[in-house]
């Protein structure tokens, strides 16, 4: 069998000094894996043989109770180890510990092929920088769950894709590869089952070129730590908060649009779906109109923390920051504010007029009000916009 390139560095010249550390660095988390993790030390090590790669197992014990460090280390694993419990934890130790060009990332489970690792390791050296599995295709019989085969995966996978559009089709196997050096642009923080979601998003965010690999996916040896409504919770709460345009902004917009639309039909008198509409459509219309305003601009300043605070590219806001200043939101808010107060007033007079009576033109009040708050809500959020980007300056 053609030994593995990966022994030597490509780009090193003959006669060149031979590095210190290894090629690669296969790092597997674990929790009480005792039934398999000496098995799965054994099989990267063979693969190393195998194929002449220059490599290392590092086990990154998550606070195991059984034994499984030992036997880690009895296999030729180099142990190190992260009290504080979750998938991701488990990762940054083991990462931390990693001296590889390569990194090589497997479950404790026995649910990957480790045969498969010099296959991910050729597409990182055609040029990827991260390196992921695709399962979906060849899941064995009773290897995943049907909810997760068919609804939390497909489900979670896809929200990612729209919000990121990663391209991924597995975007949760535990199998992968990357260049370590790309750990820094990647600035991973999470500690749970998310971590897989964030490794993707910042690899998109920081435009990483991403390769994939169709592989097999086995019954996992041992018990299952993973939590189906827990950690899917997780992911998708994770995937939310990184994405302010689809948490705040187009929900925001979209009750704007609806609000205003429900304003206007109510006060032009125009017939909807076989009827006219009155003053309790045009509240519903105001508290959509102030309510979506508001998630707007939590939106803005969501998306100008991510930018001045955690450093992140965000193309979208780039783009509005290039074209509106702090003037451009007092004017809006000033100038809706004011026609609020015009129309207010001139009810007022109105009511004054006929004696403080009753008000006939409650209507036109709620527009008022409406315009009033929308005015205030645009006036002091472009404030607050712009003390996040004295961040910037």
């Amino acid at each position: 069998m053609e030994r593995s390139t990966l022994s030597q560095p490509a780009s090193e010249p003959r006669g060149a000094r031979r590095r210190s550390g290894p090629r690669v660095s296969v790092v597997i988390p674990c929790l009480n894996e005792a039934e398999t993790i000496e098995e799965c030390v054994r099989r990267a090590q063979a693969v190393f043989r195998e194929h002449g790669i220059d490599g290392e197992v590092i086990v990154a014990d998550n606070g195991s109770e059984d034994g499984s460090p030992e036997l880690a280390r009895r296999a030729g694993a180099r142990v190190v180890h992260e009290p504080r419990r979750g998938y991701g934890s488990a990762y940054h130790a083991g990462f931390a510990a990693a001296r590889g060009d390569y990194v090589v990332m497997l479950d404790a489970d026995l649910t990957y092929d480790f045969a498969d690792i010099p296959r991910f390791l050729a597409e990182l050296e055609r040029g990827a920088d991260l390196v992921i599995g695709d399962r979906m295709d060849n899941i064995h019989p009773g290897a995943m769950p049907w909810l997760h085969r068919y609804v939390g995966n497909p489900v979670l996978t896809g929200i990612l894709n729209l919000f990121f559009r990663t391209g991924v089709k597995d975007a949760h196997c535990g199998m992968r590869a990357f260049r370590r050096d790309i750990l820094p642009r990647l600035d991973l923080r999470t500690t749970g089952m998310e971590f897989a979601s964030e490794m993707v998003i910042r690899a998109a965010k920081e435009k990483l070129r991403i390769a994939q690999v169709p592989i097999e996916y086995h019954p996992r040896g041992g018990e299952s730590k993973l939590s189906t409504f827990r950690d899917g919770w997780r992911h998708l709460r994770f995937l939310l908060v990184h994405s302010p345009t689809h948490l705040f902004v187009l929900p925001g917009a979209a009750m704007v649009l609806a609000g205003a639309f429900a304003m206007t039909t109510v006060l032009t008198g125009l017939p909807l779906f076989g009827r006219t509409w009155q003053l309790h459509a045009m509240i519903a219309g105001s508290l959509l109109a102030v309510v979506g305003t508001q998630v707007l601009a939590l939106g803005l300043c969501a998306h100008a923390y991510g930018t001045y605070f955690m450093g992140e590219k965000d193309r979208w806001f780039d783009w509005a920051r290039s074209r509106f200043r702090l003037e451009h939101g007092l004017l809006l808010g000033g100038a809706v504010t004011l026609i609020g107060l015009v129309i207010g007033g001139a009810i007022a007079l109105t009511w004054a007029d006929r004696g403080f009576g009753r008000l006939g033109e409650e209507r036109l009040a709620v527009l008022a009000a409406t315009l009033i708050t929308v005015g205030i809500q645009v006036f002091f959020s472009s404030f607050l916009l712009s003390i996040l980007g004295l961040r910037r300056k």
